[in-house]
This record gives structure tokens, C-alpha cells and sequence, in this order.
């Protein structure tokens, strides 16, 4: 007869960690524990519900309160928890965003959000040697840098700086509207089609200006995308630089075999 498994697979749900994280010696972090029984909570209560205060948790879980503000701290980090006002609430699914030529309008709306964008500024000024390249400028050339908040349903979720030169899109500052699509405005009023793009995606933290302008914590990790994009005749076209909340946002792609 064939020696039984010691170590069963264990029960858990599709994409979270094997065992709950608990390592295998079985002692976990207090606040940890916590953090577990307050994620069942939040199962129960569901989207905008409202999380009991930090001193009922405490009472509730038998802990210092300490423990309990270390908990929601990870789950405020994790984006399953939102601030609301005085209080804390339930927060939804993190909108999921393609690492794709689509716009960030399009990868909102297919989502039942609603996108938007306030802008910060738009300028003209002479394109530095660092960027030139990659906007296929010549250095001093004039280049636009737009630079916008960006929005799902209201909620500030990212900020984007779009670089341009000032010969592909001369009209920018009196025909485009602000909180529309940049890549709808190239296609539909220039006729520029994208044809194919560089990305670098990474994690960072904001800089006290970006957290004011999106509204987060400096410590809040954010992922930044660096992208440079080229016409459909292959000639570079924009550089843009786009910050989104790492509590709020993930990227999917289809990766095919080369």
C-alpha cells in the first residue's frame, strides 16, 4: 500500500496563498491572525459596508489596538478596504487594466466604469536632449507635456504625463478637450493610428506631490508604467508616463509563444 501524503494539499481559494501564508512551523504574527479574521468580515459585509471601528475590533478580536491598525493598514494597502469619510468602508474589485494600445478610456469603460480626467497643465516648452529620442524630436524642438488626473467614476485612481512634439499635434491646446481620450483625439482629428509601443512596468512610491494630486498616502505603493508609442508607419510618437494606485488598479496581458 502506498505511504499516504503527509502534507495534503491544503484548501484555499484560487490565487490567494497556499495555506493562508501561514508558514509551515504554524506561528503566524498576531496582527496577521487578525488581518485573516477581519478579511472574513469583509466577505460578510461586501462592497461599500461599513467597517466597525478600530476599538470594536480590538474588543471584538481580544488585541491591542496596535494589532488591529497594523491589519487594516495591509488591507488598506491591498485596496480591500477604502477610507470613506471618518470611516472605513468595503472597497470594490480593483479595476483591471490591459497592458495593451487600448486607451485607459477604453480599458475603464469595458469595466461599467465611467473614465475621466482633470487636468493639471498643459505646456509648451523646448524638448530637452533625454527626451528627444524617444518622440523622435530634435533637441530645443518645441513639445507639449500634458498632464492629467486620472479618474473611474469620480475616484482619482492615477495620474498620466504625455509627452508630444508640438509639430504632430500643433492645434493641442485649442482643440482638445482635456478629460477625453488623448489616442481618440490623434486618431479621429489627425488621422494618427498607433502602431506599435515599448512598455516598462514597475512599482514605486509617489512623490509628495503625486499622493496630493491622487489623494493617497506618500507610502501607498503605486505602479508606473513607461511607455513609447509609434505611429502606424512606425515613427516614434509619444512618450507617455502613467502612475496608477496599486490598491486599486492590476494589469493583465495574453502572452502567446514567440
Amino acid at each position: 500500500m502506498e505511504e499516504q501524503n503527509r502534507h495534503p494539499a491544503p484548501h484555499h481559494r484560487p490565487g490567494s496563498p497556499v495555506r493562508s501564508g501561514i508558514p509551515e512551523h504554524g506561528r503566524i504574527p498576531k496582527y496577521y491572525a487578525v488581518k485573516a479574521r477581519i478579511a472574513e468580515l469583509l466577505d460578510e459585509l461586501g462592497e461599500g459596508g461599513v467597517l466597525p471601528t478600530e476599538r470594536d475590533l480590538a474588543e471584538r478580536y481580544e488585541v491591542a489596538r496596535e494589532t488591529v491598525r497594523q491589519a487594516l493598514r495591509e488591507l488598506l494597502l491591498e485596496g480591500r478596504l477604502r477610507r470613506a469619510g471618518r470611516g472605513t468602508v468595503v472597497a470594490g474589485p480593483k479595476l483591471e487594466q490591459p497592458l495593451s494600445l487600448a486607451s485607459y478610456t477604453e480599458g475603464v469603460r469595458r469595466q461599467g466604469r465611467r473614465p475621466g480626467r482633470h487636468l493639471i497643465g498643459l505646456e509648451r516648452f523646448p524638448c530637452p536632449p533625454e527626451l528627444a529620442r524617444g518622440i523622435g524630436a530634435e533637441t530645443g524642438e518645441p513639445v507639449w507635456h500634458l498632464e492629467r488626473v486620472l479618474l473611474a467614476d469620480d475616484e482619482r485612481v492615477g495620474l498620466e504625463s504625455t509627452y508630444v512634439r508640438v509639430a504632430r499635434a500643433p492645434r493641442l491646446d485649442v482643440d482638445f478637450q482635456p478629460d477625453s481620450s488623448f489616442y481618440g483625439y490623434l486618431r479621429d482629428s489627425l488621422g494618427i493610428s498607433f502602431g506599435d509601443a515599448d512598455e516598462k512596468l514597475e512599482t514605486v512610491l509617489a512623490t509628495p506631490r503625486e499622493a496630493l494630486l491622487i489623494g493617497t498616502p506618500p507610502a501607498l505603493p503605486m505602479l508606473l508604467i513607461h511607455r513609447f508609442s509609434r505611429d502606424q508607419d512606425g515613427l516614434p510618437l509619444e512618450r507617455v508616463r502613467s502612475l496608477y494606485r496599486g490598491d486599486r488598479f492590476s494589469f493583465t496581458t495574453r502572452l502567446r509563444p514567440e
